[in-house]
Formats: C-alpha cells, sequence, structure tokens
C-alpha cells in the first residue's frame, strides 16, 4: 500500500482535491474532519478541553464547544494550542491508523492532513502531495467561506508556517489558484504515476 499525504495550508483547496480522488474511487481520510467528529462526540476530549478551556468563551449556546470560538482562543495563545493539539492529535492518529488497517489492500490510500509538517508526521507517509493557492486567494476564500473578518483571516494564515518549505519537503505540488476543471487535471495527472 501506498500512503500519499494531502497537504496545503489553509483555504488552499485540499478539500476539493479529496473530493476529486474520491470521485475516482481512491479511499481518502480527512483529518480535519476526523477532529470536527472528536470535538463533538468524544466525551473524553470534551471533558479534557473544558478542564483547560472552561474559562474561556468556547461554548456555543447549546452548550457545545464551538470550533470557532476555541480557534479564536487556540491562534491566539500558543501554549494554549498546543495544550489542544495534546488532547486530538493522539485521537486523530488512532483513527487514521484504523482506517488503514482497514484498507489494507488498497493500491493507494489518500490521508489529508493539514498540519502535516508542523506535527513532523511526514515521515509516515510514502509521497506527499501539497496543494497551493495565493495567500491573497486563500484570505479571500476564508473571508467568504467561513465569514472571517479580514483580520482574523490573516492570522489563521499566519498561523501556519509559510508554503515555500513545505513545498520543498513535497513530492508533488498541486497549485489552485485557478478553476475546478485546472485542479482536476492535476490532480488526475498526480495519480497517472501510481
Amino acid at each position: 500500500m501506498i500512503k500519499i499525504a494531502i497537504t496545503g495550508n489553509i483555504a488552499s483547496g485540499k478539500s476539493q482535491v479529496e473530493r476529486i480522488l474520491l470521485s475516482l474511487g481512491y479511499k481518502v481520510i480527512d483529518t480535519d474532519k476526523i477532529n470536527h467528529f472528536i470535538l463533538s462526540c468524544d466525551l473524553d476530549v470534551i471533558k479534557s478541553i473544558n478542564e483547560i478551556f472552561g474559562c474561556d468563551d468556547i461554548f456555543d449556546e447549546k452548550g457545545s464547544i464551538s470550533r470557532t470560538k476555541l480557534g479564536k482562543v487556540v491562534f491566539s495563545d500558543e501554549n494554549k494550542r498546543s495544550m489542544l493539539e495534546a488532547i486530538l492529535h493522539p485521537k486523530i492518529n488512532q483513527k487514521v491508523n484504523e482506517f488503514l488497517i482497514q484498507n489494507s489492500s488498497e493500491k493507494c490510500i489518500f490521508v489529508s492532513v493539514p498540519l502535516l509538517f508542523e506535527t513532523g508526521i511526514e515521515g509516515n507517509f510514502d509521497k506527499i502531495i501539497f496543494v497551493s493557492a495565493d495567500e491573497d486567494v486563500r484570505l479571500k476564500r476564508l473571508m467568504e467561506r467561513n465569514n472571517y473578518s479580514k483580520e482574523y483571516a490573516k492570522i489563521r494564515i499566519d498561523a501556519q508556517a509559510k508554503e515555500d518549505e513545505k513545498i520543498k519537503k513535497s513530492d508533488y505540488i498541486i497549485y489552485n489558484n485557478s478553476d475546478f476543471i485546472n485542479l482536476r487535471k492535476q490532480v488526475n495527472n498526480i495519480v497517472k504515476q501510481f
């Protein structure tokens, strides 16, 4: 089995790449979606987060963790972000490992990991696809998609390492500044190599 990581900075278009791969019949798991599921359903995680962040305004009107509010807290405090990652990353890794075992007969498996290089797990993969988009494009996408203010969208973008170093460490680069047809063509060209 070839394990291929899909990564890229926020709002670069990783989800679109995933959808294309799924439409081509490949197995794909998204660590962002696992993260969302864990934050809403894993009682141990919710309890731990409440213990650490209970003094912060991180809950919505229903008493559930608001990812937007939690994001604002952790993206303005590096220490709190590290504490949150220490809670979430082991759970996410467990789900990814289960997925790999369940699909061990597949020729290729794709794992979308936005923080691949930040977490230092790039060595777990045979190949890395980096989805790139210009910063102004990503800023616009974040403001439209997530309804972020320009200032907060910039904070989220600046919280990640710059693309240049990540591109150097990747095997394939997809440039996603254009349209979906161009994106699909690039994905098709890469998967032909597998």
